[in-house]
């Protein structure tokens, strides 16, 4: 054993990681299974542990660059920027760990399970419903995370969660059933890109089961994905979730069972009991005494661990290329401009029939709704610097123009049994019913979230009701954290008056006797307090009149990230709110040239009273940069470039069933949905007219690839058998265009079905007024696979995963082009020998 190997940088990577393991002693290794692993003094090991959260801009560790959720930075298609914003993130990662050595350069993004459903809690994490999208986009913010040095990763990003992981109700208890098929075209395939281009280094089981068994232990599907890449993949597991395997799945008959179970199935490290590794040192240890597992498991999984923190230069001293980034890099110059171009890239204009934007100078501009002037994070966002909401990115951009900002909130008076008006002081750390008459500290507004929840801000503070102080304070600065305290239910009594819900504890709010002070603390409704309700303003009225008076109406609403569809919750319906089609109606009925502005984490379903919006604009929840990132493209400053890689229903029944994992048979998600959408898959429009002309391909007739177990990336591969399609258009327009140029395969008519559209390529393209271009396209004859039980590799194992293979049957594909996958005006015929 050379002295110190572990130490020379020139050697390589394997070697220095075996050459680390031997010097640990068993106990050690053991010790390093855990998410929080020793330091090490006599080898210069400080004290290590996986995962820092990272999503859209560092996260849980207070001040950083917050950029558009991963559904919205999906909706820019545009790879270069997500690997800029990734760049940018790493290096916040790297600062925050400068000036905290814990902070872990293990970072747990992206997430790159399919958006196949858009009820699903997590939606505003993912990128796409089409799984090579998905990895294509992740593995851009990845790389650019990653960074490219040749030897040092400026981070090890964590693919999550793997795999099938879909749905929040029941999560660790339900199981994604799937044929061959479904594992293999859109689960696998999700995951591949990241990996075989080692822009990941690292993947995070899902709490779920699989077929039954749980995603935690099952070794040939963690095997599989480790065969996808040159460099050694670590494998984490959720938070909790080994414990899991035995207290709710019941798939282990005890800790040592599951210890040993997990750790043969290919995972290194137990993300459980929080900071304490004692429990799991202990279940480990069982299973090695009772001969469940072996030290050369233990070791196995130690090695991987350690050639992860090998690779982020942790041992190489002054070597390590960006160990001179510092603290001071948070809100370094350039990230707050890469914030707004993110969030105008993002934005979706999803119908302009009215012909209203870009809007014209206006001099009076209402900006009305919930988000009128709300900037709200997520449950994996970090605190921004500093927050611009739409009206004052309006207010900005029309310096000369009336900004009126109203957000449609009814303003009430609560009033107790005694008389006493329920009152807050100055700073919300008091709330009594001490109040004698209806001035602002008796004054609250609530806000409908829509399916009866509701938030109360007190107007003395500015700050919302919360129930997670006792007694009860108004001094929440929003909703938030992992149980919301800020959120309540009403119940309407006949006489009129209210009994509050506090949603986060399921106790009914009281007033206490004697002092008046407000508790959550009520187990039933009949020891509720009954308060009287007064309507001091109407947030309708309100959103009405401003309409009026406006030249400009931007109606913003949308969901909070917090409520009604978050981790661990899934959404109770798509439909857009009932309290926020009022609001749009309020505005509408006063002006017609409204804006229709959802701010949200997923597509909704417009229904009665705003399907037929004439004017319709989509953001994700964008960040710090909101605001002037909407004003930006609403205004014509920018031209839209954004385009939606989720489909918007028209219906619910489009996105089938939230537990069916099978979306060919349910005929979900573009690839397989019949009846056009709302706003299809690459929807999005722009201020001018481009015009499809023809579609040409290179080759009329090509071969088809001999059967693999190879899943096609999006982009094609050196080995591959290309094809390139050509696309000419034309701006008809008198302003540019940003066009986004897709390609799908349109074909039917097969032995195995094929997808009715499968995107096999785009291209972004910008068009002056008036120019015509030929666009190339190029896509692997690979990506028109399907998953075949019949075929066979030659030499490949039939264990049961690789019990047929991909095949692309010969035939004649139709390839169609256009600006969405239901409008594909140009096509050719490419026929597969």
């Amino acid at each position: 054993m050379t002295d110190e190997l572990f130490r020379d940088i020139h050697a390589p990577l394997p070697d220095r990681a075996r050459d680390l393991l031997g010097r640990l002693s068993p106990d050690e290794r053991i010790a390093m299974l855990h998410q929080r692993q020793p330091a090490i003094e006599r080898l210069g090991m400080a004290e290590f542990h996986t995962g820092c959260e990272a999503l859209h801009g560092v996260a849980w560790l207070g001040r950083a660059t917050v950029f558009p959720q991963p559904v919205g930075m999906a909706a820019t298609w545009n790879t270069e920027l997500l690997r800029r914003i990734g760049d940018v993130t790493g290096t916040e990662v790297r600062a925050k760990h400068a000036e905290n050595p814990l902070v872990s350069l293990n970072v747990w993004a992206p997430v790159v399970n399919t958006l196949r459903h858009p009820g699903w809690g997590r939606n505003e994490e993912g990128y796409s419903e089409d799984p090579h999208v998905t990895a294509h986009f992740g593995a851009a913010y990845a790389r650019g995370m990653r960074g490219d040095h040749e030897r040092v990763w400026k981070t090890v990003p964590t693919l999550k969660h793997f795999l099938a992981y879909d749905n929040e109700t029941d999560r660790s208890t339900t199981s994604s059933e799937m044929s061959l098929r479904t594992l293999h075209e859109e689960e696998l395939a999700a995951f591949r890109e990241p990996l075989e281009t080692q822009a990941a280094g690292a993947i995070m089981l899902a709490y779920n089961r699989v077929n039954g068994i749980p995603a935690h232990t099952q070794p040939e599907l963690v095997g599989e994905a480790r065969t996808w890449s040159d460099e050694s993949i670590a494998v984490v597991s959720d938070a909790g979730a080994p414990t899991f395997v035995v207290s709710l799945q019941h798939a282990q008959p005890d800790h040592a069972h599951g210890a040993a179970a997990l750790i043969r199935g290919g995972m290194d490290s137990f993300t459980d009991h929080d900071a304490d590794a004692n429990p799991t040192i202990t279940h480990v240890r069982e299973a090695l005494e009772q001969g469940l597992l072996t030290t050369d498991d233990i070791d196995q999984a130690v090695l991987r661990l350690l050639e992860l923190r090998l690779r982020t230069g942790e041992f190489d001293g002054a070597d390590d290329p960006f160990g001179t980034i510092g603290a001071d890099a948070i809100d370094a110059p350039g990230a707050r401009d890469l914030a707004r171009e993110a969030v105008a890239r993002s934005v979706v204009v999803l119908r302009n029939d009215a012909a209203v934007l870009p809007l014209a100078e206006p001099t009076r501009v209402a900006v009305v709704g919930p988000m009128a002037d709300a900037v709200l994070t997520d449950w994996y966002a970090g605190t921004p610097p500093y927050s611009v909401g739409i009206a004052q990115g309006f207010a900005d951009r029309y310096p000369h123009a009336q900004v009126t900002t109203v957000t449609g909130a009814d303003t009430v008076v609560l009033t107790a049994p005694d008389g006493g008006y329920v009152a807050a002081n100055a700073d919300g750390s008091v709330v009594d019913t001490s109040g004698t008459t209806a001035d602002a500290a008796s004054l609250w507004d609530v806000t409908d979230w829509g399916d009866g929840i509701l938030t109360l801000r007190s107007q003395a503070s500015d700050k919302l009701l919360t129930g997670g102080t006792w007694p009860m304070h108004a001094d929440a600065d929003r909703v938030g954290g992992w149980v919301v305290q800020e959120s309540f239910r009403a119940h309407v009594h006949t006489d009129g008056s209210w009994s509050l819900l506090h949603i986060g504890s399921g106790r009914w709010v009281r007033v206490a006797l004697g002092g008046g002070l407000l508790l959550a603390e009520a187990r039933t409704v009949a020891d509720a307090t009954r308060f009287g309700v007064r309507v001091v303003r109407s947030g309708a009225q309100a959103v009405a009149d401003a309409a009026a008076a406006a030249d400009a109406v931007i109606v913003a609403v949308g969901n909070d990230p917090h409520l009604s569809g978050r981790e661990t919750e899934d959404r109770p319906h798509l439909y857009l709110p009932a309290s926020a089609v009022s609001v749009w109606r309020a505005a509408r009925e006063a002006n017609p040239r409204s804006v229709l502005t959802i701010v949200s984490s997923f597509p909704y379903v417009l229904g009665p009273g705003v399907a037929e919006a004439e004017t319709v604009v989509w953001t994700s929840h964008g960040g710090q940069e909101l605001g002037h990132g909407v004003a930006d493209v609403l205004s014509g400053d920018r031209e839209p470039e954004g385009r939606l890689a989720q489909s918007w229903p028209a219906d619910p029944a489009q996105a089938g069933d939230l537990f069916d994992y099978d979306t060919l048979r349910q005929q979900a998600t573009y690839r397989h949905q019949p009846a056009p959408y709302a706003f299809a898959f690459g929807h999005g429009l722009g201020y001018t007219t481009v015009e499809y002309e023809s579609v040409t391909v290179d080759a009329a007739s090509v071969d088809a690839p001999a059967p693999t177990l190879r899943h096609p990336l999006f982009a094609p591969r050196g080995d591959e058998q290309v094809v390139t399609a050509t696309v000419r258009l034309r701006n008809t327009g008198s302003r540019a265009a940003e066009e986004l140029v897709q390609l799908y395969s349109v074909s039917s008519g097969f032995g195995i079905p094929t997808p009715r559209r499968l995107l096999v390529a785009y291209e972004r393209v910008r068009l002056e007024p008036g120019e015509a271009r030929d666009v190339s396209l190029r896509f692997a004859v690979e990506r028109l696979a399907v998953w075949d039980d019949a075929a066979r590799v030659s030499g490949a194992v039939d264990d049961g995963l690789h019990a047929g293979a991909l095949r692309v049957q010969p035939g004649t594909y139709r390839l169609a082009a256009g600006p969405s996958a239901d409008a594909l005006p140009v096509s050719v015929d490419l026929t597969v020998r």
